[in-house]
């Protein structure tokens, strides 16, 4: 194809997508369902304003390897240790009992031979990850029990595809002929175990000091160029083995989870992510054969039927073993109830290896692609139909221990310089988990081979702050000295995640100025309470008791605290606010003359006693106006 047809396709592709799926939102069928109607719209089966795109779809599966990328990197191995029940146990017994049914449904009904029906119901037995996770993440049900539990399902389904993958071959019904330079048998079998062992280790002792040294360039797209060649890499290798990309970025991911660039990697991958989820879910739709549809409408019908109604009824069923809330049940079992894009995979394979007949496999591949187009329907009924029944408004998630995402800490400190350490300290100790971002390369080692866990990342970028976590977060601990660095993060924090209270450092006056007229409610010079404290030991030495050294320092800091608001009005006219100034400098010393001359400052109180004087200061600041706390 010439190069502008090429260009001509894209075009239709993107202009596809931008006119569809906003449509779809509008009628609240999910996006998912819109690029599949569009790419049927546009395929070589409808109004053909795009060729064979299978080439597309093959490309387009890499977005399903970039979101399992993304998933490892949520799941850290003690997390996955956490959900060994619900993955090994509930995901295992799914995929037996579906692919037992099915193969006897294959066997009994329509007369397959036992080999190739095995290989019919392992292929649907897998559910599509793709389309499931994108649908219960638009309508917020994936933090839900059913939710949490189709997740831990499709995660062990992405695991089976490599013994799937490793038994088709054992079932063909031919005698195949092999290259003597192909892996074969138990050498095979190394080969993928070294593949994966191999992955482990790069990510563990090679991939980390890569984007370390990457990371000390100081260029940033140098780091998505990184991010890119590892998740690439990833997959190539088990291209090669013949084995699912998915499952090599899926390992990549995990190994990378417990990295200080987990959530810089995040940010930079999840574009291409959404990106490419998108133009496969085009090319699904549009590599569906609508011809082959309309000659046996009654028979995919059925089969669609048959397949739907047997893995809800085993995957309802295990809900209830489970345990599952009522309604629980319901949404797991209709979220799965699907076949999946691995089905292509494995049905290519299958077909390769001689173990399907190409007729069958012609009518597997659209009876996937329709089960995949209902699933969003299966989802818009479930919330229409059967979530009002179970639950009285809106669905509020459910977040045990174990939840599989990492929604983040409930303290996001930016900037872990000597500033942001101590405030770290203090809340870790106090019991308190912090997510710590620092763009500051040679700090970040620093602090690493002290033993802190701190994360890579430019927190002026709104991916890299969701992918921190900042949607779950309560406050934001800003540290960063620069002045137009910490306006740029606070506008980028109250324009995307308003809920957030933003506790900020500010350098110098003029910073906290410029603090206040962007809004920023608390503000923590940072030199105020260390210098106040030199000075009152300095008028100890002087001969000041302690008790009056403190509270001159006390005094001092109210003073200047409401100096500094009445002067706020000024800050950007330099003759008025230098005038200003030297009012209150005046009335500042009169305050603290006035005060040593009080009878009473001559005892030497200890600090923090409840005497007379504390309770008259006490009550002159409920009365008087509130100070921000810490100036």
């Amino acid at each position: 194809m010439p190069h502008d047809n090429y260009l001509l396709q894209t075009v239709i592709f993107l202009a596809a997508a931008v006119f569809s799926v906003p449509l779809a939102k509008r009628l609240g069928f999910g996006s998912v369902l819109g690029y599949l109607v569009a790419g049927v719209l546009i395929g070589p089966h409808a109004f053909g304003l795009v060729g064979d795109t299978s080439d597309e779809l093959h490309f387009a599966e890499f977005g399903v390897a970039l979101m399992l990328f993304l998933i490892g990197l949520e799941l850290q191995p003690r997390k996955l240790w956490a959900l060994r029940g619900s993955i090994f146990g509930t995901g295992g017994a799914q995929v037996l009992l579906s692919a037992a049914a099915i193969s006897l449904i294959a066997v009994y009904l329509f007369g397959q031979n036992t080999n190739a029906a095995i290989a019919i119901g392992l292929i649907l037995a897998l559910s599509s990850t793709a389309i499931v996770l994108q649908s219960l993440s638009e309508k917020d049900l994936l933090k839900t029990e059913g939710g949490r539990n189709a997740f831990s399902v499709l995660l062990f389904q992405d695991i089976a595809v490599i013994p799937i993958l490793a038994l088709l071959p054992l079932l063909a019904t031919v005698e195949i002929s092999q290259d003597p330079d192909d892996l074969q048998g138990w050498t095979y079998a190394l080969a993928v175990l070294g593949a994966i062992a191999a992955l482990v280790l790069a990510g563990r002792y090679l991939l980390t000091p890569l984007l370390r040294l990457v990371v000390g360039t100081r260029t940033r797209e140098l780091f998505t160029a990184c991010s890119l060649l590892i998740v690439l890499s990833a997959a190539a290798i088990m291209s090669w083995l013949e084995l699912s990309p998915a499952l090599g970025t899926f390992i990549a991911g995990v190994v990378l989870a417990d990295s200080e660039f987990r959530h810089e990697l995040e940010a930079d991958i999840q574009p291409f992510k959404g990106l490419l989820l998108g133009l496969f879910f085009l090319a699904v739709g549009a590599n569906l054969d609508l011809a082959l549809v309309l000659q046996k409408p009654l028979l995919l019908l059925g089969l669609l039927i048959l397949l739907v109604t047997v893995k809800f009824a085993i995957l309802f069923a295990l809900a209830r073993v489970r345990g599952m809330a009522r309604g629980e049940d319901w949404l797991f079992a209709l979220s799965l109830a699907q076949a999946g894009e691995f089905g292509f995979v494995l049905l290519a394979y299958a077909s390769q290896n001689k173990v399907l007949p190409d007729d069958v496999s012609s009518v597997l591949v659209a009876l996937i692609a329709l089960s995949m187009a209902v699933t969003p329907l299966l989802l818009l009924a479930y919330e229409l139909l059967i979530q009002p029944r179970f639950f009285a408004g809106p669905r509020q998630p459910d977040l045990p221990d174990s939840n599989p995402h990492d929604d983040g800490s409930p303290v996001i400190i930016i900037g872990y310089g000597r500033y942001g350490q101590i405030a770290g300290r203090l809340l870790n100790a106090s019991g308190f988990d912090t997510t710590l971002l620092e763009h500051n390369a040679e700090q970040l080692e620093l602090v690493r081979r002290y033993g802190i866990k701190a994360y890579y990342g430019d927190a002026s970028r709104e991916d890299l702050l969701h992918a921190a976590g900042a949607e779950n977060a309560k406050i934001v601990i800003l540290t960063l000295s620069d002045q137009a660095a910490s306006l740029e993060i606070v506008s980028r924090i109250q324009k995307h995640f308003p809920h957030l209270t933003i506790l900020a450092r500010a350098r110098n006056r003029m910073h906290q100025y410029a603090l206040m007229e962007a809004g920023v409610k608390y503000i923590y010079r940072e030199t105020v309470d260390s210098a106040l404290e030199i000075g009152a030991g300095a008028l100890e030495l002087l001969g000041l008791s302690r008790h009056q050294a403190q509270r001159a320092a006390r005094k001092f800091k109210q003073h200047d605290q409401r100096m500094l608001e009445s002067l706020f009005p000024y800050w950007r006219n330099e003759s008025q606010h230098i005038a200003q100034t030297r009012i209150y400098r005046e009335q500042l010393l009169q305050a603290l003359q006035e005060d040593r001359r009080d009878p009473d400052l001559h005892l030497d109180h200890h600090w923090g006693d409840r005497n007379k004087e504390g309770k008259r200061e006490k009550d002159s600041k409920t009365s008087g106006p509130k100070a921000r706390p810490g100036l």
